[in-house]
């Protein structure tokens, strides 16, 4: 899957990934690989993710929204806390 994760200052993170892992407004959800088309509010919280090799990342956000569509999920965030 292929992930992007903006502000409006810059990008935090661009890349192919394995799952993600969203804090949203009523709770946690992750998306794996051919997930479907999805557009949900995030609130507070941590996001995850586990890239290509494996690796962890983590982001803390206060609010935002994503879209996948396709195995493409954008993340838009208003600031990384």
């Amino acid at each position: 899957m292929q992930l992007s994760i903006v502000t409006p200052e810059k990008e935090l993170f661009n890349g192919e990934i394995t799952l993600i892992q969203l804090p949203g407004v009523n709770g946690l959800f992750e998306i794996l690989k051919n997930h479907a088309p999805i557009i949900s509010l995030l609130g507070k919280g941590k996001i995850k993710i586990i890239d290509k090799e494996n690796k962890n990342h983590f982001f803390n956000i206060s609010n935002g929204m994503v879209e996948c569509n396709q195995n493409n999920i954008i993340v838009l965030i208003e600031s990384e806390k």
